[in-house]
């Protein structure tokens, strides 16, 4: 049952419920403010760092669909051979293939879909990474808040464990939730 989204959200209010008793009662002030300001460094970097990573992947995806219309261009104006002689003498005609290299729009929208959509990803991916280390130096700046944002953490993961194990212990049918 719990393999369909609608019945997951108890287990994560509880979790959430969970998380805030744990911040409110191990944490200080500070260290509670000290982690909000790394959480908006992380959502600050990711999005920057989305928004570039599409921004360049727009213009690669603009550059990469110019060039391939100037390849085109080129090709279509060049002489090309229309047939080929065999030493036997021979003579094979060779297809246009002009009209297959022509630029579509639907080439041109999956240029741009999928360069902005990498771009997206790399950005985002990056920005995060960067967000993450920068919050992680805010966090880790004062030995006392890391050593106390550490047991805190440490305590609400062996809290999450026991529950879990909890819930295993006084399941019965434990065969429907492992397929």
């Amino acid at each position: 049952m719990d393999s369909f989204p609608m019945t997951r959200s108890r287990r994560s209010d509880e979790l959430v419920r969970l998380a805030d008793q744990h911040l409110q009662h191990d944490l200080q002030p500070a260290d509670r403010d000290a982690l909000q300001a790394a959480a908006r460094k992380v959502s600050m970097w990711t999005t920057i760092g989305s928004a570039v990573g599409v921004g360049l992947g727009l213009y690669t995806a603009f550059r990469l669909r110019s060039s391939r219309r100037a390849f085109f261009e080129v090709f279509r104006a060049k002489e090309k051979p229309t047939q080929v002689v065999f030493a036997n003498g021979r003579t094979e005609s060779i297809p246009d293939i002009t009209p297959l290299l022509k630029p579509t729009t639907f080439g041109d929208f999956a240029t741009y879909f999928f360069a902005s959509a990498g771009g997206l990803f790399l950005g985002g991916e990056l920005g995060f990474l960067g967000g993450a280390a920068s919050g992680s130096r805010a966090i880790t700046s004062e030995p006392e808040r890391r050593k106390r944002i550490e047991n805190a953490f440490r305590r609400f993961r062996a809290d999450v464990l026991r529950k879990e194990a909890d819930a295993l212990d006084g399941d019965r049918n434990i065969i429907e939730k492992m397929f």
